[in-house]
């Protein structure tokens, strides 16, 4: 059995039990779990590999690719944004962007396309997965296209979030998202929390495990095939390097866990964390603050949207609390915040499982980590 490192407070055993049964259980190949109350990371575990050969320790420095977790920083960033008056949720989108009110889109807000209303999970091809890396090409794309959907029902953007995301942002405050993230959380907190990776880093990057089998989306609709199964559904990942520094602020963020963890503690404690408040008091909890529920088009879930964040309630998750709200990522990596017990947490991995949402291993220590509060 892989050895388990780091430190749990005595109350969180069961948590420390639950992060040690997964690798017993041959469900790990390297992993980090940090746990955050209020201000104190009352746990951290890790243990495994960081590489697939088995010779580097998932250690403190390893640096996790977190996919559409990285959804969740990109929505703090977008608070931060209504928050100082840059940007209004209920805001038309076209205000900030005009060209984005090509094909009907004229009406659209900037909450409804954080909460995956916008009817433009996918991009139209035949087009290359390279096309991906050309930003102002895909913006043009999405501002051009006529919505899949508009009847205001949500329906999961996994990667064009980022690009309708991080565009209203480009616009609203002249900084890419990366740019901001690196000036305005990561460096005042000291986290160890990328868009886009620079190069010297990628060397700390963990190797992934790819999961064995598909995810399962139910029955297949045009959404769906377009969100996930065309050829050109997803960037391509051919040159690594190449998909590490991007800035694509729906799937390309890289982080330890305690960065995200403390992260998702700034919503977790309304705005402020260690004494540097990111948030005036109530942003959080009108970011995370429901915006459609219902079933939704793309992934095969009953989901709650807030801007940008995935609510606990009804799927329970992310624990017991019907507040709570987080992310998670292809593979199984998930983060949380639950604002009335002022907890947070986060999970990564380089084992890959199928799982869309909930992935086994990390509810089996979200609630191991709740029977210690």
């Amino acid at each position: 059995m892989a050895e388990v490192r780091g430190h749990c407070a005595v109350k969180f055993g069961a948590l420390r039990s639950a992060f040690e049964a997964n690798f017993a259980e041959g469900l790990e190949l390297g992993a980090r779990f940090c746990l955050v109350e209020g201000d104190e990371i009352v746990a951290d575990l890790m243990g495994g590999f960081a590489d697939r050969a088995q010779t580097k320790p998932f250690d403190e420095g390893v640096l996790s690719p977190v996919f559409s977790a990285t959804k969740a920083v990109a929505s703090l960033m977008m608070a931060r944004l209504a928050d100082t008056g840059a940007l209004d949720f209920t805001r038309k989108a076209a205000d900030v962007w005009p060209e984005f009110a090509q094909a009907g889109k004229a009406g659209l807000t900037v909450d409804q396309l954080l909460s995956h209303q916008a009817g433009l999970c996918g991009l139209h091809g035949p087009m290359d997965p390279e096309d991906w890396y050309d930003w102002d090409g895909v913006c043009a794309r999405l501002s051009a296209m006529a919505p899949l959907w508009t009847d205001r029902t949500s329906g999961y953007h996994p990667i064009t979030f980022g690009y309708l995301a991080g565009e209203l942002f480009r616009r609203a405050d002249g900084r890419t998202m990366g740019e901001a993230l690196r000036q305005d959380i990561a460096a005042p907190l000291s986290l160890d929390l990328w868009i886009g990776l620079p190069d010297g880093e990628h060397h700390r990057v963990a190797d992934l495990r790819r999961p064995s089998s598909l995810p399962d989306l139910g029955p297949i609709t045009e959404e769906k095939r377009l969100a996930f199964l065309e050829p050109w559904s997803q960037p391509s990942m051919r040159d690594l390097a190449r998909w590490r520094r991007a800035e694509i602020p729906s799937a390309s963020g890289h982080a330890t866990a305690e960065a995200l963890a403390l992260m998702m503690a700034v919503l977790a404690n309304d705005g402020e964390v260690r004494g540097v408040r990111l948030l005036s008091p109530g942003v959080a909890e009108a970011a995370a603050r429901s915006r459609v529920q219902g079933a939704d088009r793309v992934l095969p879930f009953d989901l709650s949207w807030g801007a940008g964040f995935l609510r606990n309630e009804g799927l329970w998750v992310y624990g017991p609390g019907r507040e709570t709200f987080g992310h998670s990522g292809w593979g199984g990596g998930c983060v949380f915040a639950d604002p009335e017990r002022h907890l947070a947490g986060a999970y990564v991995m380089n084992r890959q499982s199928a799982y869309l949402v909930g992935d086994p291993r990390s509810r089996r220590l979200i609630e191991a980590a709740y029977e210690g509060l």
